[in-house]
Order: C-alpha cells, then structure tokens, then sequence
C-alpha cells in the first residue's frame, strides 16, 4: 500500500525542528559527498561552479562540506580545494554539520554501511548506488522513515531519466501493471552495432569500450547483472514488494550472433536487452534477457547508449521516458536534482514525496511459469523428415509454432538453418523442446534461443 506522508501546515515547524532547520531564516545546508570519480567530480564541479544558481532553485544555500575518497593526495580532473578532502568516512557520517549525505562511489560495501550509518545519525541521503538499493533499498527506506529522513535515489536507475520521481509522484494514482524497458546502455550500443555493421560481440564490445560506454571488464552489462538491479529497484516501486535481483530471472547477451539479428529483421523485429516486469493475481513477473522486439514498439528504436522505460498503467495508459540512462553528467543531474527537491523539503518543514510501503505477501513468478513467444535457430541435416521430426516435438510439448523458414543450405557438410517462432507458450514447455531437438539425430544444434517480446 502507497502511504503518502506529507506534513500539514502546524507541524511544519515540529519537522523542521527535528531536522536542525530555522524556517523563518534558513542557514546553508551542508552536504558531505563520498565519491569523487566520474560521477561525482560531476556532481562537485557542479556545486563548486553554480552555486548561486542552485540555491536560488533550492531556496537555501547549498554548501558542499566535505568530500571522503580513497586517496587525498591523488590529482584530480577538477579544481577542489585540499580542504574539502577526508578519507576519514566519519569526518562525513559522524559530522554533526553534514545534513545530507550523498553518496556517488557505488558498489554494495562499505557503501551499505555508511548509508546505514548516516540514516541513524539522523542524515539524510541521496544515492546514485544501483547495487546498495536492489539488495537493501526497502530496509534502508524502512530505517529512513523510523529516522524521519528521507532517501532519495533517482540516479540508480535511469541516470538522467526522471523514473523514481514519475513513479513517487505523477503516476502515484495509477496501479501500474507492467513495466518494460531498455535499462543498460552498453548493451544497447553493442546489440546496435551488432546489427547496423554486422559486427561480431567481441569487436562491438571494444568498441563500445573505446567510446566510453563500457568498462574494461563489462561482465557486469554484458551478463545482464546491472539491468537486473535496476529493474529490482523499477518492480519494488511499481508494485510496492520487496523484488531482489536474485528472484529476478537473468540472462545476458553472450550468446547472440550477427546472423541473428539479419533474420530478426526479416521478421520484423530488433533485438535488444529487455527488462521487464508485469502485474498477475498475486504474483508479479520480473525477467531480463535479450529478446526480438517489434520494430513497430517504441523500445525496438532506443538507439546507441540511450535508456528507455515504458510503462502501462491504469489511468494514464502508456508512457514512454528516455533519455541518457548512464555517464558522468546525466546521473550528477539527477543527483543534484534530488539535493534541491530535499532542500526545498526541508526549508519548507514538509516531505514533499510520498513514502512507501512494501507488502511481504506477493513473490515473484518462476521463469518456467512465464508464458512467452520464443525464436529458435536451428542448424540441421539437409534432408527429408527434419522438419516433421522438429515439428512433432513442438507438438508433443504443446508449442504451437507461427512461423518456420528453411535458410540457405551450407555446401561443404550439408546442413542448413532453421528458424522456427512460436506462439506464446509456457517458458517451461519451449526450454523442454529446445533440449530434446537438439537430441534428434540429425539436428547439428539448437544455434540460438531467443525469447519474442
């Protein structure tokens, strides 16, 4: 249940003393940033060189009191004076001055820890840590609100795309029934030049390195992991449960191959990573994987590193966000863009979003439960009797096929490929066809699973 907690007028003051805060004349809100890398050199640079500008947007001055790193003497990309540098993680979370803590350094510890510990010393916290909320995020929000503070994490999803605060506030009257989206950029790069250059992963993946979209080990996009936080974090909001990343069904890229997308596309289809989740009597389905994608669907055309996250809700129907989901800049907007939403909070003696609740009641749905439509690329003897044998198997499991195409023949052994899609079916009856065709004798191989979207 969605609990909406905003202060009325005569307590006010009540909250505003709790937080340290003088409504009638506000003094500078002192915030401590723990991170100084890509995001927040972004996020310091930001505060350091417009200042004036965001505390006239927060109504009080926003003053940047100390920023903890691993090494203080290291050069840095921009100019910050030495005595704002602490390595000492309690000059931060045990400073009675710091009132806000924001933490840019990402990865699940000590970075649980501190946020853990600035919510008990009464601070509050703004995260751009994907990891941190995926596997603690309804706990640390539970302690926030036994604290009366706030957490504010829009930069752990979308970077730069306003996903937590759509789903906070403007589609709070909405009970949202799915939610599918293009959450990782990199993979979205790799698949795009897989497809436009024909490019075998290994050389899309340097590439998107060379660029800047992906780091020197990419496992983490490349497997699936970094949108499976994220749509942890996307589900526990939308439907209001505690959704973790390892109920979360997940699948990676790896395994996909340039021919792959020449034959989606003759099929009217794109290939993308998919994270998607969906409303069902008791239960919710939450699932990552590439999958074929109508060219006809808004999600089909995210081109390059762009995110997109489409949502159904039911009032408002569908919306489409997108927008730079990663990178130095778009998240550091989204970080400084909570740090004005909670200062304008503070001065006012309100919280001006809405708190939530999370029912324990409602799981999450098993992969093999899921009904989906499913592509096969199948390389077989070129000979008489393969296609009833495969088709008898898809019978025998209750898979109803819609559509099966003979590709070119391959000279030198005498096989060729087939491409098989089928109607929705039970995950469990596809994957359970997929192993006992790939035991026919003359199948050579079952190339390429690929769920339809």
């Amino acid at each position: 249940m969605l609990v909406v907690s905003l202060a009325p007028a005569a307590d006010g003051a009540k909250y505003a003393s709790e937080l340290g805060v003088v409504t009638s004349a506000p003094r500078p809100l002192n915030v401590g940033l723990i991170g100084l890398g890509t995001v927040g050199s972004q996020v310091a640079e930001r505060m350091l060189s417009w200042g004036p500008q965001l505390s006239r947007r927060a109504g009080v001055e926003l003053c940047l009191q100390k920023v903890l790193v691993r090494d203080v003497a290291k050069r840095r990309t921009i100019e910050i004076s030495p005595d704002l540098l602490t390595a000492d993680p309690s000059e931060i979370l045990e400073n009675p001055a710091v009132e806000v803590v924001m933490e840019v350094a990402g990865g699940d510890e000590p970075m649980r820890s501190y946020i853990e510990r600035a919510i008990h010393a009464g601070k509050h916290v703004i995260t751009a840590n994907k990891v941190v909320m995926a596997k603690h995020g309804p706990e640390l929000l539970d302690a926030a609100a036994g604290k009366n503070v706030d957490v504010y994490f829009e930069a752990a999803v979308g970077g730069g795309i306003p996903l937590i605060s759509t789903f906070r506030t403007d589609l709070q009257a909405n009970r949202i029934e799915r939610v599918s989206a293009v959450i990782n950029g990199t993979t979205n790069y790799v698949l795009g030049r897989m497809a436009s250059a024909g490019l075998p992963m290994a050389d899309a993946v340097r590439e998107a390195q060379e660029a800047g979209y992906a780091e020197a080990d990419p496992s983490d996009d490349i497997g699936g992991f970094d949108a499976t936080y994220k749509l942890a974090i996307l589900a526990s909001i939308a439907y209001e449960i505690k959704v973790r990343p390892d109920e979360i069904y997940r699948e990676g890229i790896e395994g996909i191959e340039p021919v792959d997308f020449r034959y989606a596309r003759e099929l009217g289809y794109a290939i993308k990573l998919i994270a998607h989740t969906q409303r069902h009597p008791g239960r919710v389905e939450a699932r990552v994987h590439p999958a074929l994608v109508s060219l006809e669907h808004p999600l089909a055309r995210v081109e390059g590193a762009e995110n997109a996250v489409f949502v159904e809700g039911d009032l408002v129907g569908q919306v489409l966000l997108v927008g730079q989901g990663a990178g130095g800049r778009p998240t550091a907007s989204a970080v400084v863009g909570d740090l004005i939403d909670l200062a304008r909070s503070i001065r006012r003696g309100v919280q001006s979003r809405p708190s939530f609740s999370f029912d324990d009641r409602v799981g999450v749905i098993p992969i093999g439960e899921v009904k989906t439509r499913a592509y096969y690329r199948i390389r077989v003897d070129d000979r008489p009797g393969v296609l009833a044998a495969i088709g008898q198997v898809f019978a025998e499991e209750g898979v109803s096929i819609s559509s099966f195409i003979q590709k070119d023949a391959w000279s030198h052994d005498m096989t060729v490929e087939l491409v098989v899609t089928t109607h929705p079916s039970l995950e469990a009856s596809l994957q359970k066809a997929r192993e006992r065709m790939a035991r026919l004798e003359p199948v050579h191989a079952v190339s390429a699973f690929l769920r339809v979207f």
